[in-house]
């Protein structure tokens, strides 16, 4: 479907009245202004990279006409006009954003941690708590990746699907209006091309979600035309085939023209309007789009657009014909244009100077507390000279940064190492000052400050009692599932294979049947979005339970895991948190892609998210309210080989926690510490009972949690009674086994009580081969870890343990 929309002949046939479009020419000139003067700014060398929304003006004003009050926006990096058009951005701050300002005052979205045109509202109070979000304009937090803001896209509409149609939600009136919220998605032609798009243009017509997708196209992806990004040139054309009919679900397809003020306002309130009322997803194609000063401040866009090209965008620019048809319909006389666009230029100028007088002045001040130290410091010192030479080279340095202040002070107190304890005081005591501040501009976060933090929550033990039963250990997963959703509505569970069947280890077993589709949910394959799913939703309230049916298949979804919900609550500095829990299986079972044991992968990828690696299925049910109690984003590991172990049902089931980042030793030892977690736990056990019999005593410890890990010191407290430690687990050489032992010696200290050398098993290199056999020579085996630990003993005693 194509709206078209003539020009009306008369001021009263138009859509919006004369004021308000006046209103919106200021907005699209203020906006324009800005781009402008953002990249004098960073070619000046007062900001390090730009990117702008140039050339997207009147369609970012159109579609913030049709977003309302608690609707949400999952979008890129060009939306500052639709941002400005809200209120939810002033000028100043985007150029705060700009300078990198790391007051969250003067920059609200990331306070200076994320470069220009990354927007984001505050969904938390200072103390982590969460706003009434239906009271606010809300916008997800941006990140650069292409086609990366789909997936939690689909998320938050999921929300305002189960807001509506779940009734145990009514009560949270905080979170939505009965499920009256669309979610606007907003991407460019080029990142179409991303899997991210069409899985998330595929769930959302499977599901029927409020989400209202535009697509600026301006016909470049950078450098590159549009023949070479989609079939036929055009991404409606090519998503034809979802367009919803009277007879078939599907998605509403239209399309407008960049430069159509009144088209484009008349299309997004239609869409807003259908989205809202009937929970229709929506995709606006919106075309002949512009991009007056190419893609970034990296490179000029007249190396690869034709002249002709280069001609059209400036008779086609969209407030070029904003002008016209203004001017045209009688609304507004040239002379009244350029007044407002020359007050507007002004105040931009105005705000710009004055986001960078802020910005400056506090690191100013830095640098002259910086100078009079070191010139103070100087008159006392054997390093006169030096000194005086430093402070002098940091007053002339011009646009200052922080580093230059500090490196100023670290040489200075490199070359003081002889000189006295008072002589050095006074930079001693402000470079310890500086670095606290500066851990908070730049380094906290990545974890929650909240009273919700994991490691606040209270520690209920696992309670037995004579009627205990010895059980399946997916029924105790499922007797605890059972009584989340039935004491919490805002818990759910969804991904494949969940819902009907109950996941394919049985943990939700006829708990669809129980609480319905929208407790306990199947999904299609598709991991990028069902983690998307997950983050959307635990943005706007819920408690997600999102499955990956294996820890192999994680892959798909890594960088959605890696970029969006590991990251979050540090680039919005504690502004926003998804307390989305993924539930997957992984260690040891059959072959190439159902046996893996990635941890180093996540480790590296995934910080920011807590890391479970349960041994059992008692164990994950205490961490599970552990993290449910809690307001962090987590990752479960189940054991896959631990489902129909028996365990002692837990009478407590429900109530007990398990803390985290706290490992337990399970077996006490004199001779040796081995380290362990998951799967493993039950071989390095079997391990110290025949190390038992050949005379060595190990230690076992269950580590739990990989992030965080051991908070408590218990490894080095082991490692110091035994002096001697193994750390043992199923992933690559070099992976988890090389992490746990770099924070054991990083952290807790333990090379000084080491002695012998510290030791690692690992599996090989190479994936898990298939059958009994494969595993037993891919990963490591209660053999390997018996002659480890009997090799070790033997350095330290030959006659007593002879070599094998």
């Amino acid at each position: 479907m194509a709206i078209t929309n003539p020009y009306p002949q008369s001021p009263e046939e138009h859509l919006v009245d004369k004021e308000e479009i006046l209103k919106d020419f200021k907005v699209a000139v203020t906006s324009r202004h800005a781009s402008l003067m953002g990249r004098k700014e960073v070619f000046m060398g007062k900001a390090k990279f730009g990117i702008f929304g140039d050339g997207k003006e009147l369609a970012q004003i159109a579609m913030a006409k049709a977003f309302q009050i608690g609707d949400f926006r999952s979008g890129y990096y060009r939306d500052q006009t639709f941002m400005f058009a809200l209120g939810e951005l002033s000028v100043q701050q985007y150029f705060a954003q700009l300078y990198a300002h790391t007051d969250v005052e003067a920059e609200p979205a990331s306070a200076g941690r994320l470069m220009n045109g990354h927007f984001a509202t505050r969904s938390l109070n200072p103390d982590g708590s969460w706003k009434d979000l239906t009271k606010s304009y809300n916008s997800a937090a941006d990140i650069s990746p292409t086609a990366a803001q789909m997936p939690k896209l689909l998320g938050l509409a999921y929300a305002s699907k189960l807001f509506r149609e779940n009734k145990g939600l009514k009560e949270l009136k905080q979170f939505s209006k009965n499920g009256n919220e669309v979610a606007w998605g907003t991407i460019g032609n080029a990142s179409t091309s991303e899997g991210m798009f069409f899985e998330a243009i595929n769930a959302a017509g499977v599901m029927q979600v409020p989400m209202v997708v535009a697509i600026w196209d301006d016909e470049y992806g950078i450098s590159v035309p549009n023949e070479f990004h989609t079939t036929k040139g055009s991404i409606s054309e090519v998503l034809m085939g979802f367009q919803r009919t009277d007879t078939e679900k599907g998605v509403e397809i239209l399309r407008a023209k960049g430069w159509d003020y009144e088209g484009l306002v008349q299309t997004f309130r239609y869409a807003g309007q259908l989205s809202r009322e009937e929970h229709v997803p929506v995709l606006i194609h919106v075309e002949e789009m512009t991009q007056p000063q190419g893609h970034s401040t990296s490179g000029s866009h007249e190396r690869y657009k034709s002249s002709a090209r280069l001609q059209w965008e400036r008779d086609w620019d969209c407030i070029a014909r904003f002008r016209d048809f203004i001017v045209s319909s009688g609304i507004a006389e040239e002379e009244v244009l350029d007044k407002i666009e020359h007050e507007a230029k002004a105040e931009v100028k105005r705000q710009k100077e004055a986001a960078w007088s802020s910005f400056s002045g506090e690191i100013k001040k830095e640098i002259q507390e910086a100078v009079s130290l070191l010139k103070a410091t100087a008159e006392n010192s054997s390093k006169k000279s030096l000194l005086l030479q430093l402070a002098e080279d940091l007053a002339k340095t011009i646009n200052p940064i922080r580093k230059d202040a500090v490196t100023a002070v670290r040489k200075a107190l490199l070359a003081l190492r002889f000189d006295s304890e008072e002589v050095k005081a006074g930079l001693k005591g402000w470079y310890q000052t500086q670095g606290e501040k500066n851990y908070d501009r730049y380094n906290s976060h990545l974890y929650s400050h909240s009273k919700w933090a994991v490691g606040n929550i209270k520690e209920v033990a696992a309670t037995y009692d004579d009627k205990s039963p010895l059980v399946d250990g997916r029924e105790i997963l499922q007797a605890f599932f059972d009584r989340m959703l039935e004491n919490d509505p805002r818990f759910f569970a969804f991904g494949e294979d969940v819902g009907k069947i109950g996941d394919v280890n049985q943990a939700f077993a006829g708990l669809q049947a129980k609480y319905g589709e929208h407790r306990v949910a199947d999904t299609g394959i598709r991991e990028c979005t069902i983690i998307g799913q997950g983050i959307g939703t635990a943005l706007r309230g819920l408690r997600p339970v999102a499955e990956i049916q294996y820890l192999d298949y994680l892959l798909y979804a890594l960088q959605t895991l890696s970029d969006d919900l590991a990251s979050l609550l540090y680039r919005t500095k504690g502004g926003q948190k998804a307390p989305l829990i993924v539930r997957t299986r992984g260690h040891r079972l059959e072959g190439v892609w159902h046996s893996g044991s990635p941890m180093g992968m996540i480790l590296s990828s995934l910080r920011g998210m807590i890391v479970c690696v349960p041994r059992d299925m008692t164990q994950a049910a205490g961490m599970y309210k552990t993290l449910l109690e809690s307001d962090e984003p987590a990752i479960m590991i189940e054991c896959l080989n631990g489902y129909r172990l028996k365990e002692k049902m837990p009478s407590n089931l429900g109530e007990f926690t398990v803390p985290l980042g706290r490992p337990e030793i399970l077996r006490e030892g004199t001779d040796l510490t081995i380290v362990t977690y998951g799967s493993m736990c039950r071989i390095v056990m079997d391990a110290a009972e025949e190390l038992a019999e050949l005379g060595i005593s190990a230690e076992v410890i269950d580590v739990q949690t990989l992030l965080p890990f051991d908070l408590s010191g218990v490894i080095g407290q082991s490692v110091q009674k035994t002096g001697r430690v193994i750390f043992a687990d199923e992933d690559v050489p070099g992976g988890a086994s090389a992490y746990m032992m770099q924070q054991a010696i990083d952290e807790q200290g333990i090379f000084k009580y080491l002695d012998s050398e510290p030791q690692t098993i690992a599996a090989k290199a190479h994936r898990p081969a298939y059958s009994s056999d494969g595993d037993y020579f891919s990963k490591p085996s209660t053999d390997d870890v018996t002659e480890k630990a009997y090799h070790m003993m033997h350095e330290v005693s030959p006659e007593r343990f002879p070599a094998i």
